[in-house]
C-alpha cells in the first residue's frame, strides 16, 4: 500500500467539484447532501456535506466525524471550524467537512448502527449492502476521490479518556508530515486494521489521519481546543489561510502498552494524562472498598500516558492506563 509524495497529492487546478452529482464551483460554500438512508419506521436521515471553496488552487482537504455516534469532540471541533470567518474564506483550495458521518448512531447515542455494526468496519461497502455498507461505499465513491488527504476525528471508548494524539501508520512519509503539519501534543504509530476508512482511502492514496481526544459522550475542552487548532495549523500550512498558531513539540511514539489492574476493587488515579513518567513510577492506587487492602499501580516502561480509565471501580485484569513509548532517534 504505497502513498505518493504529498506535493503530488496536492490539485493542480480548482475546477468544480462533483459530489454524488452536485456541483460545487471555485469560489463557491454550499451544503450538499450525500446520500439519505431509511429507518425502519420509513424515516429517512440525510447525511450534510459542507463543501468551502476558494477560486486560487491548492489542497482539498477533508474534515470528518461522528464515525461513531458517541462521539461528541470530533463533532465540536468540525463545527467549531466552519464557523470561522477565515476557514468561510478561504484563500486556496477546498474544504470538505462532514461533522456527522454516522447520523443514525447519532440519532441514538451509540457506538454501533442498529444492526449492532461499527461503521468503521463496514468499508469500502457495497452499493445494497446493510446501511452500513452503504454509508462506507457513498464515502469511498464520492468523498475520498475529490480529496487529497483529511482528518478523521474520534475519541475514547466509554469511560477511556485519550490525550489529544494523532495516529497514523510512520512508514509513509507524508502520514508523518500530515501529523507534524497537524503538530497535536502526541504522534502515534498505529497500523491500518481491516474493514476501516483510513485503510481503504490509503488504497486509493489518500492519507486519512486520525485524531483522538477525550471520551465519548463527554466534551473535554482540551480535547476540542486541540482538535481546533490543529486544523487551523494544518490549513495555515497550505497557505489556505493567514491564521498562523504555535504548534506543539509533537512526540512522537512507536510503542505503546496498558498497565492492568492486578486485582479488583476502588482505581484512584495519581498522575495526570499526558504526563510523561518513568518505569517504576506511582500512577495510583486499588483500594478494597471495604479498607482492608490496597495495591499500588505503577509504570511497566519510561513514557507518555496516552489514555486513562476513568471507571472507579476495576476488576482484575481491567486496562487502566495507556502508556506510549517515544521514538529514538
Amino acid at each position: 500500500m504505497n502513498v505518493t509524495n504529498l506535493p503530488n497529492q496536492v490539485s493542480k487546478k480548482q475546477g468544480p467539484l462533483v459530489i454524488n452529482g452536485q456541483t460545487i464551483e471555485a469560489g463557491e460554500n454550499k451544503t450538499i447532501i450525500l446520500n439519505s438512508y431509511e429507518l425502519h419506521t420509513k424515516t429517512r436521515l440525510e447525511i450534510p456535506v459542507h463543501v468551502i471553496r476558494a477560486k486560487e488552487p491548492g489542497p482539498s482537504i477533508l474534515l470528518s466525524a461522528g464515525m461513531h455516534g458517541e462521539e461528541t469532540n470530533g463533532i465540536e471541533i468540525i463545527r467549531k471550524v466552519i464557523s470561522r470567518e477565515e476557514v468561510q474564506s478561504i484563500k486556496r483550495g477546498t474544504l470538505v467537512a462532514i461533522p456527522v458521518i454516522n447520523v443514525i448512531s447519532f440519532l441514538f447515542g451509540s457506538r454501533d448502527l442498529p444492526d449492532g455494526r461499527d461503521l468503521n468496519r463496514c468499508f469500502p461497502g457495497t452499493r445494497k449492502g446493510s446501511v452500513g455498507s452503504r454509508i462506507a461505499y457513498d464515502l469511498m465513491q464520492h468523498v475520498i476521490p475529490v480529496i487529497d488527504f483529511g482528518v478523521d476525528f474520534h475519541t475514547g471508548g466509554a469511560k477511556i479518556n485519550n490525550f489529544p494524539q494523532i495516529r497514523c501508520v510512520f512508514d509513509f512519509a507524508d502520514n508523518i508530515d500530515l501529523g507534524l503539519r497537524f503538530s497535536a501534543p502526541l504522534i502515534i504509530d498505529s497500523p491500518y486494521r481491516e474493514g476501516t476508512f483510513r485503510q481503504e482511502a490509503a488504497k486509493k492514496h489518500k492519507p486519512i489521519l486520525v485524531y483522538e481526544g477525550g471520551e465519548s459522550m463527554r466534551f473535554d475542552y482540551k480535547a476540542i481546543n486541540e482538535g481546533i487548532q490543529g486544523c487551523l495549523r494544518l490549513m495555515h500550512s497550505f497557505e489556505m489561510i493567514d491564521l498562523d498558531l504555535p504548534g506543539n513539540a509533537s512526540v512522537k511514539i512507536r510503542k505503546d502498552t496498558w498497565v492492568r489492574a492486578n486485582s479488583s476493587g476502588l482505581f484512584h488515579m495519581s498522575v495526570s494524562n499526558g504526563a510523561h513518567v518513568h518505569k517504576d513510577d506511582l500512577l495510583g492506587l486499588i483500594f478494597n472498598p471495604f479498607g482492608d487492602t490496597e495495591e499500588k499501580v505503577v509504570s511497566t516502561v519510561d513514557g507518555y500516558i496516552v489514555g486513562i480509565n476513568n471507571q472507579p471501580v476495576v476488576n482484575q485484569g481491567d486496562a487502566l492506563v495507556h502508556i506510549g513509548v517515544e521514538e529514538q532517534d
